[in-house]
């Protein structure tokens, strides 16, 4: 079986819930002694603002897309087995899962660290949207990790981008242990694209 049939990705249509049991079973291996997973969940409160609930937007092809990027990405990095990933769009009520990734290897390094990776990336360069709602309003929320990158979005050098724009290099990390270091990532085949 090769590296994309050991990959699951979704984006989960309005008020469908994310099955833990299902991305968890499909990561699963007699092989692997390590599965990290992530569960993004909606929290009641931001910046003191009582939170209702959020709505998520897609562009699913190209979300989909980017998501298999990042796979590729992160298998090339970590000896990871399988990849599950899901998201769901329209509303999630607080307390509900919006965002899910299970990652399975033989050592759970490896799986802490690609988890990490995925999620960060997916945040930072994913076409997936969100919009916080308020007791008082609401509003288009854009990740920490998206603006980290703001200063980067207008160059054209090799070593800038996001992850749809091709595959992705991670450039350091610690397999010693899980999420010490910050992940770069370069893109290795932007101009390929342009």
């Amino acid at each position: 079986m090769g590296d994309e049939d050991r990959n699951l990705i979704e984006i989960l249509e309005e008020n469908s819930p994310i099955d833990f049991n299902k991305y968890i079973g499909y990561v699963s291996s007699p092989k692997c002694g390590a599965i990290a997973t992530f569960a993004g969940t909606t929290r009641d409160s931001f910046d003191g603002k009582e939170v209702l609930e959020l709505r998520y937007e897609a562009y699913i092809p190209m979300a989909i897309r980017c998501l298999k990027s990042l796979c590729t990405s992160a298998r090339a990095s970590w000896d990871i087995h399988s990849i599950a990933v899901a998201h769901r769009l329209g509303t999630v009520p607080v307390g509900e899962t919006s965002v899910f990734v299970a990652i399975s290897s033989v050592h759970r390094a490896d799986s802490l660290d690609a988890c990490k990776f995925m999620i960060d990336e997916l945040k930072a360069s994913v076409p997936i949207w969100k919009k916080e709602v308020y007791t008082n309003g609401e509003v288009w929320k854009e990740n920490k990790e998206f603006i980290e990158r703001m200063p980067d979005l207008g160059k054209t050098s090799h070593d800038q981008g996001s992850a749809c724009s091709g595959k992705k290099k991670v450039e350091a990390h610690e397999r010693k242990s899980c999420c010490g270091t910050k992940v770069k990532v370069s893109d290795e085949s932007a101009d390929s694209f342009r």
